[in-house]
């Protein structure tokens, strides 16, 4: 990894707000093995152990973005890696729900001309300049590979 490399990850507050239902879900189902039954702590246990799972899961996404490409690396027993050149990225958009907000997050959606990646989502990232970063880095891409874009 270069040191003009940025490596982004979905910070834990984001996860935590992902897993939330599965949580209050949790907090339920005590409840109701508390007031009727025990076998709804086997439910409990489930749906706690999804929620970990789901934590897990997040907390091990990385996003890649280096002058050549956007990488996003997933998974925990089965790994997955996405790539995109630079120079396919078309469009950027920043959305920031009333939540992400609060916690000074963002998501980043990349539209991209690839084929197998039209779409390329940067969830749960701490707010940035990013997108004028990418937006310099899609630039010098397509002009280090002679890439012009006729509309």
């Amino acid at each position: 990894m270069e040191t003009n490399d940025i490596q982004l990850r979905p910070t834990a507050i984001f996860a935590l707000i992902k897993i939330l239902p599965l949580i209050l879900l949790t907090a339920g189902l005590l409840f109701l093995a508390w007031e009727l039954s025990p076998l709804f702590i086997f439910f409990g246990i489930f749906t706690t152990g999804i929620a970990l799972y789901r934590y897990v899961y997040i907390r091990n996404l990385v996003y890649l973005i280096t002058f050549q490409y956007v990488r996003i690396s997933k998974g925990i027993f089965f790994k997955r890696v996405d790539q995109v050149e630079m120079y396919r990225i078309k469009d950027y958009i920043i959305t920031q729900p009333p939540v992400l907000q609060l916690f000074r997050l963002m998501n980043v959606t990349l539209k991209s001309a690839d084929r197998e990646n039209p779409v390329i989502w940067l969830r749960g990232i701490p707010r940035s300049d990013l997108i004028d970063e990418i937006r310099g880095r899609v630039q010098e891409a397509r002009k280090h590979n002679q890439i012009y874009e006729i509309n």
